[in-house]
Protein backbone atom coordinates (compact mmCIF):
# COMPACT_ATOMS: atom_id res chain seq x y z
CA UNK A 1 0.00 0.00 0.00
CA UNK A 2 2.89 2.29 0.79
CA UNK A 3 4.46 2.03 -2.82
CA UNK A 4 1.16 2.67 -4.39
CA UNK A 5 1.02 6.02 -2.42
CA UNK A 6 4.36 7.18 -3.26
CA UNK A 7 3.31 6.04 -7.07
CA UNK A 8 0.24 8.48 -6.52
CA UNK A 9 2.18 11.30 -4.95
CA UNK A 10 4.65 11.40 -7.68
CA UNK A 11 2.06 11.18 -10.53
CA UNK A 12 0.50 14.02 -8.98
CA UNK A 13 3.58 16.22 -9.38
CA UNK A 14 4.41 14.99 -12.69
CA UNK A 15 1.01 16.40 -13.58
CA UNK A 16 1.43 19.64 -11.81
CA UNK A 17 4.79 19.97 -13.23
CA UNK A 18 3.08 19.71 -16.92
CA UNK A 19 0.08 21.61 -16.59
CA UNK A 20 -1.61 22.83 -19.64
CA UNK A 21 0.13 26.18 -20.66
CA UNK A 22 -3.49 27.39 -21.53
CA UNK A 23 -4.30 26.53 -17.58
CA UNK A 24 -1.48 29.08 -16.48
CA UNK A 25 -2.86 32.04 -18.70
CA UNK A 26 -5.49 34.74 -18.28
CA UNK A 27 -6.99 36.93 -21.00
CA UNK A 28 -7.74 40.72 -20.18
CA UNK A 29 -10.01 43.47 -21.87
CA UNK A 30 -10.30 41.16 -24.62
CA UNK A 31 -12.38 42.90 -27.99
CA UNK A 32 -13.22 42.98 -31.40
CA UNK A 33 -12.98 46.41 -33.49
CA UNK A 34 -16.03 47.04 -35.05
CA UNK A 35 -14.89 46.81 -39.11
CA UNK A 36 -16.27 49.04 -41.47
CA UNK A 37 -18.95 48.66 -44.06
CA UNK A 38 -18.06 46.47 -46.60
CA UNK A 39 -14.34 45.51 -44.90
CA UNK A 40 -13.14 42.29 -45.24
CA UNK A 41 -10.99 42.08 -42.36
CA UNK A 42 -10.16 43.55 -39.05
CA UNK A 43 -8.34 42.56 -35.67
CA UNK A 44 -8.49 41.37 -31.91
CA UNK A 45 -7.38 42.69 -29.05
CA UNK A 46 -6.31 41.67 -25.65
CA UNK A 47 -3.56 41.09 -22.54
CA UNK A 48 -2.35 37.41 -22.02
CA UNK A 49 -0.95 37.22 -19.22
CA UNK A 50 1.04 34.40 -17.87
CA UNK A 51 0.70 33.05 -14.15
CA UNK A 52 3.16 30.19 -14.94
CA UNK A 53 6.87 29.32 -14.26
CA UNK A 54 7.63 28.45 -17.72
CA UNK A 55 7.17 30.51 -21.04
CA UNK A 56 4.53 29.93 -22.79
CA UNK A 57 3.62 30.38 -27.00
CA UNK A 58 0.21 31.36 -28.56
CA UNK A 59 0.55 29.27 -31.79
CA UNK A 60 -2.88 29.88 -33.36
CA UNK A 61 -5.84 31.35 -32.98
CA UNK A 62 -9.43 30.69 -34.67
CA UNK A 63 -12.56 31.62 -34.40
CA UNK A 64 -16.32 31.33 -36.51
CA UNK A 65 -16.91 34.80 -38.40
CA UNK A 66 -13.80 34.90 -40.32
CA UNK A 67 -12.26 31.95 -42.87
CA UNK A 68 -8.40 33.02 -42.03
CA UNK A 69 -6.90 33.67 -38.73
CA UNK A 70 -3.50 34.73 -37.97
CA UNK A 71 -1.51 35.99 -35.48
CA UNK A 72 0.07 39.02 -36.82
CA UNK A 73 2.67 42.32 -35.77
CA UNK A 74 2.87 45.90 -37.37
CA UNK A 75 6.28 46.85 -38.87
CA UNK A 76 7.70 49.70 -39.99
CA UNK A 77 9.76 49.42 -43.54
CA UNK A 78 10.83 52.08 -45.34
CA UNK A 79 8.60 54.46 -43.41
CA UNK A 80 5.81 52.77 -44.20
CA UNK A 81 3.83 50.79 -41.29
CA UNK A 82 2.92 47.10 -42.77
CA UNK A 83 1.08 43.96 -41.29
CA UNK A 84 2.87 41.19 -41.39
CA UNK A 85 1.79 37.40 -39.82
CA UNK A 86 4.20 36.39 -37.09
CA UNK A 87 4.67 32.32 -36.53
CA UNK A 88 3.93 32.87 -32.35
CA UNK A 89 3.50 35.27 -29.85
CA UNK A 90 5.33 34.59 -26.68
CA UNK A 91 4.48 35.21 -23.35
CA UNK A 92 7.70 34.68 -20.90
CA UNK A 93 6.70 33.40 -17.16
CA UNK A 94 5.18 35.48 -14.83
CA UNK A 95 4.62 38.67 -17.99
CA UNK A 96 2.22 39.20 -20.51
CA UNK A 97 1.63 39.87 -24.27
CA UNK A 98 0.16 43.05 -25.14
CA UNK A 99 -2.01 42.82 -28.31
CA UNK A 100 -3.00 46.58 -29.43
CA UNK A 101 -3.86 48.47 -32.30
CA UNK A 102 -0.40 48.95 -33.98
CA UNK A 103 1.30 46.51 -32.36
CA UNK A 104 0.59 42.27 -31.89
CA UNK A 105 -2.64 41.20 -32.87
CA UNK A 106 -4.85 38.65 -33.83
CA UNK A 107 -6.14 39.07 -37.47
CA UNK A 108 -9.54 38.23 -38.64
CA UNK A 109 -9.56 38.21 -42.50
CA UNK A 110 -12.42 37.23 -45.01
CA UNK A 111 -14.84 37.74 -42.55
CA UNK A 112 -17.93 35.30 -43.58
CA UNK A 113 -20.81 38.68 -42.39
CA UNK A 114 -20.63 41.79 -40.83
CA UNK A 115 -19.81 41.58 -37.03
CA UNK A 116 -22.23 43.87 -34.93
CA UNK A 117 -21.48 46.20 -32.87
CA UNK A 118 -22.10 45.17 -29.34
CA UNK A 119 -22.01 41.37 -30.36
CA UNK A 120 -19.89 39.09 -28.84
CA UNK A 121 -16.95 36.70 -30.83
CA UNK A 122 -15.27 33.23 -29.38
CA UNK A 123 -11.71 33.16 -29.96
CA UNK A 124 -9.79 29.95 -29.05
CA UNK A 125 -5.76 30.64 -28.55
CA UNK A 126 -3.78 27.20 -29.43
CA UNK A 127 -0.78 27.20 -27.53
CA UNK A 128 2.40 24.99 -28.49
CA UNK A 129 1.57 22.62 -26.14
CA UNK A 130 -1.47 21.77 -27.73
CA UNK A 131 -3.91 23.17 -25.16
CA UNK A 132 -6.41 26.03 -25.86
CA UNK A 133 -8.14 28.49 -24.18
CA UNK A 134 -11.53 30.28 -25.75
CA UNK A 135 -11.87 34.11 -25.21
CA UNK A 136 -15.53 35.77 -25.36
CA UNK A 137 -14.53 39.30 -27.33
CA UNK A 138 -16.89 41.89 -27.53
CA UNK A 139 -17.28 43.67 -30.97
CA UNK A 140 -16.68 47.19 -30.47
CA UNK A 141 -16.71 50.68 -32.68
CA UNK A 142 -13.04 52.42 -32.38
CA UNK A 143 -12.97 56.22 -31.67
CA UNK A 144 -10.31 58.37 -33.38
CA UNK A 145 -7.56 57.60 -31.33
CA UNK A 146 -8.04 53.97 -32.30
CA UNK A 147 -9.35 52.73 -28.61
CA UNK A 148 -12.89 51.39 -28.68
CA UNK A 149 -15.98 53.63 -27.31
CA UNK A 150 -18.29 51.54 -24.41
CA UNK A 151 -15.83 49.20 -24.14
CA UNK A 152 -17.54 46.63 -20.83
Amino acid sequence: MKKLSVLAAGLGLCALAIAADADRVSVVDPYVRLAPPNAMATGAFMVIRNAGERDVRVVRASNPASRITELHTHLHENGVMKMRPVPAIDIKAGGEAVLKPGGLHVMLIDLKAPLQEGGRLPITLEFADGSSLRVEAPVVRPTAGGMPMNRP
